[in-house]
């Protein structure tokens, strides 16, 4: 089994709805038009923002190769013995049923928050897999699809895309009779992309020094060149604190902590003193969960988070459950 280093990893697709409203620009904007505002912006999942080109020519003072380059760059208590021989007797039926993918390639952008929900399920289920980093500026890495946004995976050849459907298609090829629709289940990995996400790039880019924080993470281990990661550390940064406080006005957030502190209470609540909300092992939700939030343990906010809130032990749980990165670069 191949295994790789356990990647720390950021997130900012909650951004990503929220700068048509931002920038002013109508949902039917044609995206061609318009640069892409996030690190995010071609993330597979439902919207996607776009920074307006007032935004863009703000940076001109400095340069018009700077401006070019970042309206580019910024789009871009351990579990039982018990349970852990059970989950590990499950994975080897899989593989000695020949029903894991064998060739699994994924494209993403290895701050991505959803390329990263993918990786957790990937990885929790011991499939391994390749990764090719996509740069965010000339994704030439994706040339070849017609889908112009990440996660893509090939599996076997196959094509899949968006990172929910990824995994439905995954899960199926190995669980036929798995139930996607279980009420409560589906109630929450919901709430994954249509609450959790939006707490986050207001407490990631909260202050200036959090800000730069986050854009050193995503240009360190992001595909950038050179130029590329200089410009977008700093102008990035700038750019994401100020738009960061339109989003606290948008989702009505007073209080930038108070709202990360309460979606991890909220979900705490919901395991109901349950190890996993799929009781003795994770099930889409916890994994879901675990890869948006996993990219910000280790910045300011989600050190934050572990110590101000409840959560702590169920993500230790789950780092232990998930285990170790699977993927080698391609």
């Amino acid at each position: 089994m191949m295994r790789g280093v356990n990647r720390v990893v950021f997130l900012g697709r909650a951004i990503r709805s929220d700068f048509a409203t931002v920038s002013g620009i109508s949902s039917g904007a044609t995206h061609q038009q318009l640069p892409q505002f996030t690190l995010y912006g071609t993330c597979s999942n439902p919207s996607s923002h776009w920074l307006s080109q007032k935004a863009v020519d703000h940076l001109r003072f400095s340069s018009p190769s700077i401006a070019h380059s970042v309206a580019g760059i910024v789009r871009y208590s351990s579990a039982s013995a018990t349970s852990v021989a059970h989950d590990d007797h499950a994975k080897e039926t899989l593989r000695a049923e020949g029903v894991l993918p064998k060739d699994v390639v994924l494209y993403q952008y290895e701050a991505c928050p959803f390329c990263n929900k993918v990786k957790a399920f990937l990885d929790f289920y011991d499939i391994p897999y390749k990764i090719v980093e996509v740069n965010p500026i000339n994704k030439k890495e994706i040339k070849w699809s017609d889908y112009k946004k990440v996660p893509i995976v090939t599996v076997d050849g196959e094509q899949m895309v968006d990172s929910s459907d990824i995994i439905d298609k995954l899960l199926k090829r190995m669980h036929p009779d798995y139930d996607l629709n279980a009420d409560e289940e589906k109630r929450w990995r919901g709430w994954v992309d249509n609450h959790l996400v939006h707490v986050l790039s207001p407490n990631i880019y909260r202050t200036v020094p959090e800000a730069l924080e986050s854009f050193d993470y995503i240009t360190t281990r992001g595909n950038f060149s050179f130029f590329e990661r200089l410009t977008a550390k700093y102008s990035g940064a700038a750019i994401m604190y100020l738009v960061s406080k339109k989003l606290k006005k948008k989702h009505n957030i007073t209080d930038e902590r108070a709202a990360l502190y309460g979606a991890a209470e909220q979900w705490v609540d919901a395991l109901k003193g349950r190890k996993f909300l799929g009781e003795s092992n994770p099930n889409l939700a916890d994994l879901a969960v675990f890869g948006v939030l996993r990219p910000i343990r280790h910045l300011k906010s989600g050190r934050d988070m572990v110590e101000h809130t409840r959560i702590g032990r169920w993500y230790s749980e789950m780092e232990q459950a998930v285990g170790q990165c699977s993927s080698i670069d391609a």
